[in-house]
């Protein structure tokens, strides 16, 4: 039975769609799936499932999510094959965790405006695409970058979340 890490993004931030994480874990019981963990307010589940097609689990778990609280989110699935892999490519292992931050794209974006994300970085931000992952150094803090998230999905055309590097390797670690 595979381990999957499921990214949602967009819960329990400034008060909107809140999903207390107790109610979170008892909702993938509910779905089946077992050894159900969460980590952090953020919507961060290990647990494993029945092999399966990580486009099958997202659709189920975001059904059930708009069944159960009235509003959907994007739902990232991944096994954590898949996220041990992502931490292998790393560009920039010498980061600290909470510098280095980890955008996961439901499609590959199939066109990259490098000069516009050049034109508003901060002259401190290094980043790197791979595939359905934009790894991003930003020393001054996420909060201070203009690379985040909701700029990232604009100009790329593509659904998106992010987490910094603590999180995914403690991800990784949960999932083992």
């Amino acid at each position: 039975m595979p381990t999957y890490i499921a990214l949602l993004r967009g819960i329990n931030v400034s008060g909107q769609k809140i999903i207390k994480m107790t109610d979170l874990k008892d909702l993938f019981q509910s779905l089946g799936f077992h050894e159900v963990q969460t980590y952090i307010q953020s919507g961060n589940v290990v647990f494993r499932a029945d092999a399966a097609k990580t486009t099958d689990i997202e659709s189920l778990i975001l059904e059930a999510i708009t069944a159960r609280y009235g509003f959907s989110v994007e739902v990232f699935v991944m096994t954590g094959a898949d996220l041990n892999k992502i931490i292998e490519v790393n560009p920039y292992p010498d980061a600290e965790g909470n510098k280095l931050y980890i955008t996961f794209f439901h499609d590959a974006p199939t066109e990259i405006p490098f000069e516009e994300l050049d034109k508003v970085k901060a002259v401190s931000e290094v980043y790197l695409f791979t595939a359905n992952v934009f790894f991003l150094y930003c020393p001054n803090g996420y909060g201070l970058t203009k690379l985040s998230n909701p700029f990232l999905e604009k100009k790329l055309k593509t659904s998106a979340t992010t987490r910094n590097l603590n999180t995914v390797l403690k991800l990784c670690e949960m999932a083992k």
